[in-house]
């Protein structure tokens, strides 16, 4: 039993999806897209009854990261995997930088994912589960206009290491790089994405399913790998 974070859209949900047909029940997680949420959960469970559910939190609530913890071992019992998917995006210029942007940022990259790990890691021993989490190719080579996302990206990499020798052996620790996978929503980030493009050396956008299927590698078929994080960037992160 999986649960990920932020998987009521875009790349969350194709995470879902490709963990559900390899077999997993999943736990669609959301903030607000209850819509987007219920609408995969039935995709799901017209599949196979009874194999996704939701469950509603605001990661940014230090509380409702116990609850939701609690809940996803309450749903089936059990949690064998974490999919630490949700995450903010959006520019902060310097000299523009508010401690608002600092906290949504730091809050949803990089201090959920830590203390939803901390608050499921007994639960994750006790099936000798894994974690994946979703860095960024930007940890290691920083987006210009983008430092405290940039940052946030760079703590989880280290946070993702770090777990990985604090739950280990029982628990691995893994995460996944994306680079240029998915258009933004925000039309303010066009012109950043087209150049990420550019600078990959396939020289095309990638699918939200080539991180999927990552993520999948690395809870089910990678019982030897922790504390590594593997870039799907299309060989941008092998560029200057």
């Amino acid at each position: 039993m999986v649960l990920v974070t932020g998987a009521a859209r875009r790349v969350g949900a194709t995470i879902a999806r490709v963990l559900h047909a390899a077999g997993l029940r999943v736990l669609i997680h959301y903030r607000g897209s209850h819509l987007d949420a219920d609408a995969l959960a039935g995709e799901l469970n017209g599949d196979r009854p009874d194999s996704a559910r939701t469950l509603q939190a605001d990661l940014l609530d230090l509380d409702a990261i116990e609850r939701l913890a609690r809940d996803a071992v309450d749903a089936w019992g059990r949690l064998d995997f974490l999919v630490n998917n949700a995450s903010t995006f959006y520019p902060t210029a310097v000299g523009a930088i508010t401690p608002q942007a600092w906290d949504d940022l730091m809050g949803s990259n990089l201090r959920a994912p830590t203390f939803l790990i901390q608050a499921c890691h007994q639960a994750l021993r006790h099936q000798r589960g894994a974690v994946v989490n979703i860095v960024d190719i930007h940890a290691l080579r920083p987006l210009k206009g983008y430092p405290v996302y940039s940052a946030a990206k760079a703590g989880l990499w280290a946070l993702t290491q770090a777990y990985a020798r604090e739950l280990g052996p029982d628990v691995r620790v893994n995460g996944v790089a994306p680079g240029a996978i998915l258009a933004p929503e925000d039309a303010t980030n066009a012109g950043t994405h087209e150049a990420m493009i550019e600078r990959t050396a396939l020289k095309r956008e990638g699918s939200p399913e080539d991180i999927a299927r990552t993520v999948r590698f690395l809870l089910l078929d990678a019982p030897y790998i922790t504390g590594q994080i593997i870039p799907v960037d299309g060989g941008r992160s092998a560029s200057q």
